[in-house]
């Protein structure tokens, strides 16, 4: 379900199949993004127009956006150089000009990697139930420093299969360093590969069902 609020100066959508409750937004500003309560929870008038949108720039999994009323700079921008950040036991996530199957879709997504998500391509915190353990600092592999750095990035789960992404990307390891420098990469989804965070056909022993 999406809820799209719109205050003075700013709009708050929030995409809940997204979500990955890692709480930024009521942590950040609990006025504005009320945590706990049945009914109304998100007031965008409850803090200063940029205060709400670095809340929304926060917000890893992109389920949080906001965008000025006015149309003016300040409403999210692409990113200089575009990450896929592996997190310890949980899902891969991406900034960049992000298209899934060729649609655009935001800035930010928190990608699943465990393969029990409900909303799969995302991750939708389903890796804590499930207890899924995968290392946030594989061993760094041998690349070069790519000519552009930004641009957009498609996503195509493949069926039954991993993640085809295509565009610029440096993956990240949960402490910042830099893994991976790609143009096209497949990354695991079901969650048992042995070479995490990419690929390496386990899906296929394993019987793993995804669109």
């Amino acid at each position: 379900m999406v809820e799209v609020v719109k205050g003075r100066e700013v709009t708050v959508t929030f995409d809940g199949s997204k979500c990955v409750h890692s709480r930024n937004c009521v942590l950040g500003n609990p006025k504005v993004f009320v945590p706990n309560v049945k009914g109304e929870w998100i007031f965008p008038d409850a803090a200063p127009a940029e205060a709400v949108l670095r809340l929304g720039f926060n917000c890893p999994s992109g389920a949080i956006r906001v965008s000025r009323n006015d149309g003016e700079a300040g409403s999210e921008v692409a990113p200089v150089v575009n990450t896929l950040r592996v997190r310890e036991n949980g899902p891969l996530a991406l900034e960049a000009p992000i298209l899934v199957r060729g649609e655009p879709a935001g800035m930010r997504a928190t990608l699943c990697r465990c393969g029990a998500s409900k909303t799969k391509p995302y991750c939708d915190g389903s890796h804590a139930a499930a207890g899924f353990e995968a290392t946030g600092e594989p061993a760094a592999k041998d690349s070069v420093a790519l000519e552009v750095r930004d641009g957009p990035v498609d996503v195509q789960p493949q069926p039954n299969g991993s993640l085809k992404v295509v565009g610029n990307l440096e993956i990240v390891s949960g402490t910042g360093r830099t893994v991976n420098r790609v143009t096209q990469t497949w990354l695991c989804r079901c969650g048992q590969s042995k070479n995490k965070p990419y690929c390496d056909g386990s899906h296929k022993a394993a019987g793993f069902l995804a669109e």
